[in-house]
């Protein structure tokens, strides 16, 4: 086949790597609006089972992205100047710059086409001269908007302001911060993805960010006044910025999922909030699925009918979970008046996917605490 990718972040060129590697006669290009180098953000984390499925699609580039990882099974919470760690979570970080890197070398060496700094003006026309097109343009996809009247997305802009930091202060666990000032109440999200440093996410409420002033803000404005609400965590350490600004999570859906030989991956077809999960794990699982379907069958309607088909019922679920926890941090101030262990209990389960007994089997330690202090009244 000769297969076309717009977006040359994890979803596309693991799309590549795969299908490349399955069939060597393949004829796959990807198309990246950014150079090599270039990428927003600074880590990601995946799950244990993430790693699982990226062990069995290619052994190679997880043997790569392995070697990167900082690995935890810890969850921390921090409320009132106290840390609360729930262990057995299985989470590993790596620099997301670092994991673009590994897979650019693995689809080079595959035989894989990378295009960097080249934007594709005609979308059409690139439909048109290929056997499969697929979109993995992100979550403000070019793609997604052009062919809007065939995918028919729903795209929900949540209220809930952040901004994506990184720190050389290394959190040794995913980190859940809450601090309150006179303006509101502020979460940092973090955790370390290398040797020297950590992702550090602050997310904060419309009313805090209106009380705050950020809109008149400079981007050293901002960060001096973050480093501030967390002077106490970043243990003297700044903020890193890297095209950091405030942005609102966008809940991304569509009703279609293809088009003829037109296909979404990642968050050009979906958005799950970074509270539960990384996108990059959807997208990477996107890409194996996708790929699966085609092992299964040559005709590409048929595969795309099936990815749809087998898939769409998977992310529908992940994002009803993401959905929950993204509308508890949204009301993250009303927790507030908890104890630090009643905050930090009422977080675990903030999906409704997680009951006492799996954090029984997770951590017997901390639900015993977490009884005992409820039993002497001192949760609140």
């Amino acid at each position: 086949m000769k297969i076309s990718i717009i977006g040359g972040g994890p979803a596309g060129l693991y799309f590549a790597i795969l299908m490349k590697k399955s069939n060597a006669a393949h004829q796959i290009k990807v198309y990246e609006r950014n150079g090599p180098d270039d990428t927003f953000g600074w880590g990601v984390v995946f799950s244990g089972e993430t790693l699982t499925n990226l062990a069995k699609a290619d052994a190679e580039s997880h043997a790569e992205i392995t070697k990167a990882f900082e690995a935890w099974d810890n969850v921390d919470v921090v409320h009132r100047d106290e840390k609360i760690s729930i262990h057995g979570n299985s989470f590993s970080g790596i620099a997301r710059l670092q994991l673009l890197k590994i897979l650019q070398q693995r689809c080079k060496e595959l035989g894989v086409k990378l295009l960097f700094r080249k934007e594709v003006s005609d979308i059409e026309a690139l439909r048109q001269s290929c056997d499969l097109l697929v979109a993995t343009d992100g979550v403000n996809s070019t793609v997604r908007r052009e062919y809007s009247t065939h995918f028919g997305p729903d795209l929900d802009d949540r209220p809930n302001r952040y901004i994506w930091y990184g720190t050389n202060r290394l959190f040794h666990g995913l980190t859940l911060t809450f601090r309150e000032n006179k303006a509101g109440v502020f979460v940092a999200h973090s955790y370390k993805f290398n040797k020297t440093t950590s992702t550090f996410i602050v997310e904060c409420d419309p009313q805090t960010w209106d009380a705050g002033r950020f809109a008149a803000m400079s981007d050293d404005q901002t960060c001096a006044y973050l480093e501030k609400v967390f002077e106490a965590d970043l243990d003297g350490e700044p903020l890193l910025s890297n095209k950091s600004n405030w942005i609102n999570f966008v809940l991304v859906k569509n009703e279609r999922w293809f088009f003829e030989n037109l296909v979404m991956l990642g968050d050009a077809l979906h958005t799950a909030h970074f509270s539960i999960g990384s996108g990059t794990k959807l997208a990477l699982e996107d890409a194996i699925a996708l790929h699966q379907c085609f092992e299964t069958t040559e005709e590409i309607g048929n595969a795309l009918s099936k990815f749809e088909f087998t898939r769409k019922p998977v992310i529908k679920e992940y994002q009803a979970a993401a959905l929950d926890s993204m509308r508890w941090f949204e009301n993250a101030r009303d927790y507030m008046k908890f104890s630090p262990i009643e905050l930090a209990y009422a977080l675990m389960k903030r999906s409704g996917r997680v009951d006492d007994e799996d954090l029984r089997r997770r951590d017997p330690v901390f639900m015993s605490r977490y009884y005992r202090q409820k039993a002497e009244g001192r949760t609140q």
